[in-house]
Parts: C-alpha cells; structure tokens; sequence
C-alpha cells in the first residue's frame, strides 16, 4: 500500500489527496496530530485517511446552508460538507470531521461528512454538528422544492451503496444522520446536542432521517449503540423521522437515554409511512426504551432481529 504522512498546513490533506496516483492502487493518508482546518473533497478509491485519534486528528471547516453566495442564492444543505468522500472502498480512522458552523437557528444545515461510495467504512471517529451533521447518500430521486439539491451530487445517478460505521461518536440536533444508503452502525455513540444559541423554548430533536429507496432491503441499522444526550432533557429527542416515505431504520440492542421521547418515532406527517416504511427495535434498554411507541413502530421478534446480520448486510447488494 502507498503511505503519505502529512503535517497540519494550508490545505496539507487536499494537497496530499491530489498528489496521489489517479489508479486504483490503495492507499493511505496517515495525518499527524493538529487540527487541518480546509474543507476537502475526497474522489479517489481504495483510500484511507488514517489520523492519531479522533481526540488529536481534526478535519474542520464552517460552510452553512444559509450563507448567501455571490450569485444571490444560499449555500444549501448540499455545499455545506467539510469533508466530501466521492468514491468507493474509503476508510476514515481515528479522526474527527467537524462542521463548526453555528448556532444553528441561525445557520441551518451544516454537513460535517458527506459519504457518496458503496463500500464506505468510518471505525473510531467523532463526527460533528448540528442540522444534518453525516449525509449518506444517495439523494432522493427528485427534490421537494426547486433547487434543493444543488451541489456537487445534484444530477448524480443515485447509486445504491454500504456504508459501515464502528466504535463513532456521531453528534447533532436535527436529522443530523441523514440519507438513503445502507448503513450499518455498530457500538456508536449517538449524541443529541443542542446547536441553539438561545435554549429557553422547548425544542426536540431527531437523530436519523432516512431516506431508504424503494425496494432496498436495509437502511438504518444501528447495533450495539448508546443513544446519549448532554443538553436535551427527558422525552425531547425522536430516534428518527422519515425523509421520504421508504425510510427504514432499525435499532438492535441498542441502550436509549431519557432524552429519546417514549413514543419514539415521528412519521413526519407522512399519512402513507406506516405502509410504505419501517422502524423497528429489538432489545431496547434503558429510560428511553420505556413508554408506548408510535403505532407504526414495530417490536421485532428474536427471530426478525436475527435475520438482520453484518453478513446479510453486506450480501443486500453484492
């Protein structure tokens, strides 16, 4: 495998992602301690950004939807990301990918990571913001309102695609995990933080919105994951709401803060959701695991939740 190390510096990890070979040799980035403030694109396969630590390697930078751009539009969700990863077989290790922009009344959505590529892997990292903090695309088929999707990936084929995520500290306050892949999450900390300048009115939060597509086997699957809170208080925080009408998220012995709300669930006022999509949970435990969920929310059998696997994960679209 190519190693490159490299040292904090005027765009150092961009530099380094352009200096690699245009093959499909593997390859690795190794990132010294410090702080790489640049917003980054990544679009080259078989690569791996590997830092120090997620508490010593920092990719950060402070795009917002909100910001107005010369040609007199907004930003939008779409060309907010810090770290964009447009390829497949990437690897993310040991490093924090932050979007500081904020508060987030102010600033709307803020993309820390934005994953386009079938055979993603993030392991030991903390990803961090607030509105829609990990974007797993693909995008939806068509876009809500005109010009809602523009960015980079905007006329993309939507391209089906695994995501896996291990040992992650994931971090925000609205949808901030986000988009149709299948993705796989396993012993991560889903952390609800509150992004707003002026906390005195009530609020809730939503830790996922899916937007699974039609057809697709897996979405969400969060395994052996600990939903926390450090700002929000009992019954404030949905595990989930569905982007569009396929969403599926599915949690496997997962332990729930008092924070997650009792019902558990949001349809988004999505009259069809209960017959087109599917949320589900097997071997919830702790305070937020407590109460009645929504009617369409399923409580899965031993049996159900045994067929969802990393094996069969993985073979959904080999």
């Amino acid at each position: 495998m190519l190693t490159m190390d490299i040292q904090p510096g005027k765009n150092a990890l961009s530099k380094a992602i352009a200096a690699l070979p245009q093959n499909d040799e593997p390859a690795c980035i190794r990132l010294a301690p410090g702080v790489y403030e640049e917003k980054t694109v990544l679009s080259r396969a078989n690569t791996t950004l590997e830092g120090a630590g997620a508490e010593r390697t920092k990719i950060t930078w402070h795009d917002a939807a909100t910001e107005l751009l010369p040609d007199g539009m907004n930003r939008g969700t779409f060309r907010t990301s810090t770290l964009l990863v447009d390829a497949p077989r990437v690897t993310l290790r040991g490093l924090t990918v932050e979007n500081s922009a904020a508060p987030r009344e102010k600033v709307g959505q803020c993309i820390a990571l934005y994953v386009d590529g079938d055979l993603f892997l993030c392991e030991d990292c903390t990803l961090s913001s607030y509105q829609d903090t990990l974007f797993t695309a693909p995008l939806p088929p068509k876009e809500m309102q005109k010009n809602g999707f523009i960015g980079p990936k905007q006329f993309a084929p939507r391209t089906p695609q695994r995501q896996t995520y291990r040992r992650c500290r994931i971090e925000g306050d609205v949808d901030f995990i986000f988009g149709g892949a299948a993705a796989w999450f396993e012993d991560c900390d889903i952390v609800a933080v509150d992004g707003r300048e002026d906390r005195s009115a009530p609020w809730c939060a939503y830790c996922t919105a899916a937007s699974t597509p039609e057809g697709q086997t897996f979405g969400y699957v969060f395994k052996h994951c600990r939903f926390t809170s450090e700002d929000f208080g009992p019954d404030s925080v949905y595990l989930g709401r569905p982007w569009r009408e396929f969403a599926k998220t599915v949690l496997i012995d997962c332990e729930l803060g008092e924070h997650i709300r009792a019902v558990g669930w949001h349809d988004w006022n999505k009259p069809v959701f209960p017959q087109t999509g599917y949320y589900g949970e097997f071997g919830s435990r702790g305070p937020g695991a407590e109460g009645e969920r929504a009617s369409y929310a399923h409580a899965m059998t031993a049996d159900e939740a045994a067929t969802v696997t990393y094996e069969a994960f993985m073979a959904s679209m080999a």
